[in-house]
């Protein structure tokens, strides 16, 4: 029987598993191990008596999670969910005093890692922060006088549906990440919808394969399982090459992904049997419609795309009449526009041709916001930022979007990566999808660099498939097929690389690509004023880079903006 109606708490689902005797947990552990429903609940309540005696009185009850995808991260948010505590996702990509400054921004008392990531932590300066070290005698020790625990029997707090629950940090691509407030009502109501909406019931497996460091494995990927009483599934990093075979392993019906992902995927070597899985669908954000339609071909699975970042400010809501390419339209009670961010004035809708192509982009992208409405719980010890999120009354995505005369509203980047290329506004994740469409192609990331002049160029990363090589007058003659291109999208610059530089969450890099520009050690293009690409050779960049200090723009190269101001 699939569960429909919506939690009030994340701490009542978890209680809700006890006695549940069905698979619950699998992993690997050397072997491939699963636990039940009840065991997982019973795990979590002994680490809700634990973090009930080990907080420390009058400390904010928050705890670090400095772990891979292995059970103790599930088990931990259970406990907090129990305890009435919040976790605060700790990224193991980051490194020295910025990974200080998450642990103690976010006012963790306890941090739980693993030995694998002790290195990352030595040395650092964290005053009154107690480790707990997973897989260790200590900390089996630890446990063990609260194996008989069960749910609802130590609490911080009364878990209520305003408790916070997750403090989960933002992607900073300009300055230091935000922590995002979740609280359990909110988290237990977006597992619900989607429970609801995948039809998700205990004969499902959710494959977790994306870090619970990060929203989208959590909050798209956890929470539904767990309210739908499905299996998850854990793998502990990503691995394009490991996917299907963890998949048949597994039984997985259901995973979660980020555009790069799908990418890794349909760069992996065709097999016949890659239609042989038992996966039903894929949800995420940003994979494109061109890698969509590849991976349903390929794989038979359908991705279906979702836009709600972890923040909660807006959310559309995809219909079975949504077009190809779109994401859906303003959920009920929300009341989304796409504005130009200089005056608040709404954008005119797109004018799409039959293929579904945007053939106004300069006039109908705009970012998106929410008039009406909003989720947003704010950002831990950071007004300054929430101020900016909700300016004039209004929640401000961040994200830029079009919408058609109908209403769907469809994707176009975010707003970091907006350029201005001779006067005109574009949207790089616009350009991106008509590059998407070369077979060659196996990832593409558009960027702005600084013009030698004024505004920005358009610069592309492209890594190709398998046995393919860089062709610039092929490159050239796709361009010229494609009627959609506007005049100023070609790229600039093309840098052609083996592969994308990723985030810990799998999501391209463009912030370093953006850092790096021209000035790189792959082979970079250049598009000639006569037109066609031809190699930026050392002498060429070097007479390139004069122009900038002629003209007083070298040091845009050296400290590059994420964008241009809004």
């Amino acid at each position: 029987m699939r569960t429909t109606t919506a939690p009030v708490t994340v701490a009542e689902l978890i209680a809700h598993r006890w006695g549940d005797h069905r698979p619950g947990l699998k992993y690997e552990d050397g072997e491939r191990r699963v636990l039940t429903h009840h065991r997982t609940a019973a795990e979590a309540a002994a680490r809700a008596a634990l973090l009930v005696d080990l907080m420390p009185a009058g400390a904010e009850p928050h705890l670090g999670v400095l772990l891979d995808n292995t059970p103790e991260f599930p088990f931990w948010l259970g406990a907090a969910a129990l305890a009435g505590a919040a976790v605060a996702g700790i990224n193991p990509t980051r490194r020295g005093p910025e990974l200080a400054r998450d642990i103690l921004h976010t006012d963790c008392r306890l941090l739980v890692t693993e030995p694998a990531h002790l290195p990352l932590l030595r040395g650092l300066d964290l005053p009154g922060v107690r480790l707990l070290v997973t897989g260790t005698q200590e900390y089996a020790d630890l446990l063990r006088p609260y194996a008989a625990a069960e749910p609802g029997g130590a609490r911080l707090r009364t878990p209520a549906p305003d408790t916070r629950f997750l403090l989960y940090f933002t992607s900073g691509s300009t300055g230091a990440p935000k922590a995002a407030v979740c609280s359990q009502g909110r988290i237990a109501a977006a597992g619900a919808s989607l429970a609801r909406r995948f039809s998700v019931g205990p004969e499902d497996v959710h494959y977790v394969c994306m870090p619970l460091f990060h929203g989208n494995a959590v909050i798209a990927d956890w929470m539904p399982a767990l309210v739908g009483g499905a299996a998850v599934a854990l793998r502990r990093r990503f691995s394009a090459s490991a996917f299907l075979d963890d998949v048949r392993a597994y039984g997985a019906t259901y995973f979660t992904y980020v555009g790069r992902a799908v990418q890794y995927l349909l760069a992996t070597e065709p097999r016949p049997d890659d239609r042989s899985h038992p996966l039903r669908i894929g949800f995420g954000t940003e994979a494109g419609a061109v890698d969509a339609a590849r991976f349903a071909d390929r794989f038979g699975v359908r991705l279906v795309e979702g836009y709600g970042a972890t923040e909660g400010g807006a959310a559309v809501q995809h219909t079975p009449d949504t077009p190809p390419g779109a994401l859906g339209r303003a959920g009920a009670g929300d009341d989304l526009a796409v504005v130009d961010p200089a005056t608040g004035a709404e954008c005119p809708p797109a004018v799409l041709d039959a293929a579904g192509r945007l053939l106004n982009g300069s006039e109908a992208i705009g970012e998106l916001v929410n008039r009406g409405r909003s989720l947003f719980e704010g950002y831990w010890r950071n007004p300054g930022a929430e101020a900016e999120r909700t300016r004039d009354g209004w929640y401000w995505t961040g994200d830029l979007f079009f919408r058609d005369a109908a209403g769907f509203l469809y994707f176009a980047g975010r707003t970091d990566d907006r350029l201005r290329v001779d006067s005109e506004n574009l949207a790089a994740a616009v350009i991106e999808n008509l590059l998407a469409r070369w077979a060659d192609a196996a990832a593409v990331a558009v960027y702005g660099v600084p013009d030698e002049v004024a505004g920005d160029q358009v610069m592309a990363a492209l890594s190709l498939r398998d046995g393919a090589a860089f062709s610039p007058a092929a490159f050239e003659a796709f361009l010229a097929r494609q009627p959609d291109l506007g005049t100023k999208m070609a790229p600039r610059y093309v840098r052609v690389l083996p592969e994308m530089p990723v985030t810990a969450t799998n999501k391209v890099h463009r912030v370093a690509l953006r850092r790096a520009g021209f000035r790189c050690a792959d082979p970079v293009w250049h598009r000639s004023p006569d037109g066609g690409y031809v190699p930026l050779t050392p002498p060429a960049r070097a007479a390139l880079l004069a122009r900038y200090a002629e003209q007083g723009r070298l040091g845009l190269l050296d400290h590059q903006a994420p964008g241009p101001p809004r």
